[in-house]
């Protein structure tokens, strides 16, 4: 015979002095929920420290929130609403869209174009920039950004994002003009992503710092979750694409030899592989606990400048990675320190851990003074060696 259990009624105190909420009679008292910050409070904070600020930036980087959150909400829809798949269309890269790629493109620009804190914006998927139509107010600042990260992940249900980067128009330059787009990373006024996962996270840094908000989908605000988000110097994970092996440079060879050596080579020290193919992705694990990410340039003939794109990608999430203390390269040097000669060039990329970046950049400079011999399997190595280009 099944004993039914009668719950006791509650007992109710009376309201705590120190909580200032009814307790249950005998038990401990429970203060109040700490305080969150949103993410409207910190841009607004932020804006109060800054003499002369005006609110344009505040109010661009509101849009941008806004945006990224309309684009999780699809993102998260899926399949559910016929989302997935191809859109039958290629974007000026030459890569095939995907439907969520032109409904995210459509709606940053949507979201951003009618504030009138914006000068202009330049989008991954599209030939030209944006002008700004002329029934809305133009402001002072530039919006480059790609919309859908990663994209060919989603119909496999892998994290993917936005990036975005902000810029000061040049004065007497107008905004739908390529040429004011063409400034080095060092230029930019905020940098940033989303990333659309188990939780939406927005971090994006204005060069102090690099901050980190989640999405609170019940009150449909970014929450202050994660500040000064900082890369480790060191690590024991690296991602690259092996499958590009055979057309690496000597330089990356080396690196990659090394560490797949272990700790019977010259590292000392056992690694882990990582491969994603999402930027937003593997940038987000480094910031999270650390690695570095490799897209070197290499020697096939669309691969000898790179093959992410300088302005859309690099540039931001090199911001973001510099400011959180790790380093973000070419292979070569700074890449926020490179000059861009047109709207969608493209670059190698390697960022993440300081002193591993830097142990990439000084490989590349020993090969120019002396060639590589690959200390795994001769003149061979554990890759192919790639012919110089």
């Amino acid at each position: 015979m099944r004993t039914r259990i009668l719950a006791a009624p509650i007992a109710w105190s009376r309201r705590s002095k120190r909580s200032r909420c009814r307790t249950w009679s005998g038990c401990w008292e429970k203060p109040l929920p700490r305080r969150e910050t949103t993410l409207t409070e910190f841009i607004i904070g932020e804006q109060r420290k800054a003499a002369g600020a005006t609110g344009g930036f505040t109010a661009a980087l509101n849009d941008i929130r806004l945006a990224c959150k309309r684009i999780a909400y699809q993102v998260g829809k899926g399949a559910l609403a016929g989302l997935h798949g191809r859109a039958g269309s290629r974007n000026v890269q030459g890569e095939e869209q995907q439907k969520l790629d032109v409904l995210a493109n459509e709606i940053f620009l949507a979201t951003n174009e009618w504030g009138g804190h914006l000068a202009g914006m330049a989008s991954e998927e599209m030939e030209h920039p944006y002008r700004i139509p002329d029934a809305y107010p133009r402001g002072k600042y530039l919006l480059l950004f790609d919309p859908l990260d990663g994209s060919s992940n989603i119909d496999v249900n892998v994290s993917v994002g936005s990036i975005f980067s902000v810029l000061a128009c040049p004065e007497g330059v107008p905004g739908d003009a390529e040429r004011a787009y063409l400034q080095p990373g060092t230029k930019q006024v905020c940098a940033g992503y989303a990333i659309y996962g188990p939780s939406t996270m927005l971090v994006f840094t204005f060069g102090r710092g690099v901050h980190g908000f989640t999405l609170d989908r019940e009150i449909g605000e970014f929450i202050y979750t994660h500040p000064d988000l900082r890369v480790p110097e060191d690590t024991s994970e690296f991602a690259i694409n092996t499958s590009n092996s055979r057309f690496w440079e000597p330089a990356v060879k080396r690196y990659v030899d090394e560490c797949m050596a272990g700790r019977s080579g010259p590292r000392g020290k056992d690694f882990n592989t990582r491969w994603v193919a999402s930027l937003v992705a593997e940038a987000h694990r480094i910031l999270m606990r650390g690695g570095v990410f490799l897209y070197p340039r290499d020697t096939r003939e669309n691969g000898r400048a790179g093959r992410l794109r300088l302005l859309y990608e690099a540039n931001p999430i090199g911001l973001v990675i510099e400011q959180a203390g790790g380093r973000a390269s070419t292979g070569y040097g700074a890449v926020l320190e490179v000059e861009p000669q047109a709207l969608h060039e493209k670059t190698g990329f390697v960022f993440g851990a300081r002193r591993e970046v830097e142990r990439i950049e000084t490989y590349h400079r020993d090969f120019n003074e002396r060639p590589y011999d690959a200390p795994l399997f001769g003149a061979r190595g554990l890759f192919r060696t790639a012919h110089r280009g």
